[in-house]
């Protein structure tokens, strides 16, 4: 590798973000408000041209295309029955945003109130709740104190009303779990229709509501396809990324007057770490890595482990067949004239989160369901005949695992073990769910449409038989948090401290889902646009957004 003595410097810019996606295009606005503060946004994926990537359906196609995609995989671990789990990531401006599956779910109070007392000041609720308001333009109904309605990012419910949909909700109901309109507010228990990131039928990623608005200031210079090989210092202090364009472009530096932030998601940001010689010494060290910092960098890695149930259905078509011949030139016709169509779903049609025992406060897991299901070990493919799908992931895993580098090498993909099902807790959390799920889908206001259960099938019983099917039929659910985690200087397992600065540096930021210190209770995009939000006031130097009135 070149030295930076004899590297060309390609451009100077007041900041430097690695990564373009929901965090990297919230700040890229954010700090160019004032009209005079410069930033170079380092992606390493294409455009978001892509037409699927507005088509909310689209992200079937998207999610597992190399070319927009980072396509990691896990170790085999006793929790995944030895399987090595894909766990795509966005890789194309707007990242994950652009090819999520577009729920918006904020989770629980007391996920922040922990993350507080954890020693991060001004992370918890209260504190976090302003910088949710401002995300969002809720559309419908809700608190106002909780709910914003002047962001840039629509949040609105599902508007596909399916018979299936209706008489799952129904029959929850009934079994006790109560109806609840706004997952968002006041309290998550209960089931009722997904909110997400869709509005008239067209997704709205962080890079369309903020990145490219905010690119007419001339203030953003955007660098596709722009790989970071390392991160630059003089001294102890973070100046700017060693940068190359494509496979074959000469290297080249990009220099930070102010800071470098990193926002390059809870996989590729610590790896960038570890590579510029920050993370854990022994690793660096196995690595022929000079040891810049010796930090906990890559650990703590937490995700969403999800399993389902699945049955066949008779009666009423589902969105495996509304998604095909005829059918599907119909919905693309809805689609087209902005009606309800299956182009416009996200991944899942309907909440329930609930308690897998009686006493707890709140819910410890998340219940979706769908009126569709996909084939099993095919990604993104619909089953050939009607199906429907309930399934679970407990809310706030405690089996954690890492993410390290394999080499110096910037393109080589690191190693990813999450750990799945390792802690026994998880594990009856997840068994306690299936059991639910397969209850509901059995309701008697489900009775007209269940045919049978085809996963796991009705053989599977006992509680070691359901661990067996979570361990060998479970996948990812593409929430990734933890391996920069936020925490106090004398946090051992601390990478950044509560203004997101990586500890022992200068001039260095993470702001991205890795610095979560734990899982919110939810699907993890919209804590992340809030990470961002509140990370912009940081770096500029504001005051905090002030608590919401009236909320206790």
């Amino acid at each position: 590798m070149p030295t930076e003595d004899n590297i060309k410097i390609s451009g100077t810019y007041d900041y430097v973000i690695v990564g373009g996606g929901s965090a990297g295009s919230i700040l890229a606005s954010r700090l160019t408000e004032d009209g005079v503060t410069s930033v170079c946004v380092l992606e390493a994926g294409p455009s978001d041209r892509h037409p699927y990537v507005r088509i909310p359906a689209g992200f079937i196609k998207l999610a597992y295309d190399p070319s927009y995609t980072f396509p990691f995989l896990t170790e085999p671990s006793e929790g995944t029955a030895g399987r090595r789990i894909l766990i795509p990531q966005g890789r194309m401006v707007g990242g994950s945003s652009s090819l999520n599956g577009l729920v918006f779910s904020r989770g629980q109070r007391a996920d922040y109130d922990h993350w507080a007392e954890r020693g991060n000041q001004g992370w918890g609720y209260l504190d976090v709740l302003p910088y949710f308001k401002r995300i969002e333009r809720h559309i419908g109904s809700g608190d106002p104190r909780l709910r914003g309605t002047e962001g840039p990012i629509p949040v609105t419910q599902t508007d596909f009303i399916h018979p299936l949909c209706e008489a799952f909700m129904a029959g929850v109901a009934n079994a006790g779990i109560p109806r609840n309109p706004d997952f968002n507010g006041q309290d998550q228990a209960g089931v009722g229709y997904m909110q997400r990131s869709v509005h008239r039928g067209r997704r709205h990623s962080a890079a369309h509501v903020y990145l490219k608005p905010a690119m007419s200031r001339g203030l953003i210079d955007l660098r596709t396809k722009t790989t970071v090989l390392r991160l630059l210092f003089e001294g102890s202090r973070s100046v700017g990324a060693l940068c190359l364009r494509g496979r074959n472009g000469k290297p080249h530096q990009i220099r930070a007057r102010r800071e470098v932030i990193v926002c390059a998601g809870t996989i590729n940001s610590p790896k960038l770490l570890q590579i510029s010689g920050i993370g854990p010494a022994a690793v660096l060290n196995d690595l022929g890595i000079p040891v810049r910092h010796d930090l906990p960098v890559g650990d703590n890695f937490r995700d969403h482990y999800g399993v389902r149930v699945v049955a066949r259905v008779k009666g009423v078509k589902t969105v495996n067949e509304l998604s095909r011949g005829l059918s599907l030139v119909n919905q693309t016709a809805r689609w087209l004239i902005g009606k309800p169509s299956v182009l416009s779903l996200s991944t899942a049609l309907v909440h329930w989160f609930w308690k897998s025992e009686e006493g707890l406060n709140a819910p410890d897991f998340q219940g979706v369901f769908t009126p569709a299901s996909f084939k099993e070990g095919v990604m993104g493919m619909l089953d050939d005949y009607p199906g429907m799908t309930a399934g679970v992931n407990q809310h706030r895993p405690e089996s954690a695992g890492y993410v390290r580098a394999k080499s110096r090498d910037p393109f080589e993909h690191p190693v990813v073990q999450p750990n799945y099902l390792a802690e026994r807790a998880d594990q009856q959390v997840v068994i306690k769910g299936l059991k639910l799920a397969r209850q509901l889908l059995r309701s008697p206001e489900l009775a007209a449409y269940f045919d049978h259960e085809t996963m796991p099938g009705p053989d599977v019983t006992t509680d070691d038989e359901w661990l067996d099917y979570a361990r060998r039929f479970g996948n990812t659910n593409y929430h990734l948090v933890g391996t920069c985690r936020m925490g106090r200087a004398d946090d051992l397992t601390a990478v950044l401290d509560d203004q997101l600065r990586v500890h022992g540096v200068t001039g260095l930021r993470v702001v991205d889902a890795s610095t979560m210190p734990t899982m919110p209770s939810a699907n993890t995009h919209a804590a992340t646009l809030m990470v961002a939000e509140k990370a912009s006031d940081m770096i500029r130097g504001l005051s905090p957004q002030p608590r919401v009135e009236g909320v206790a």
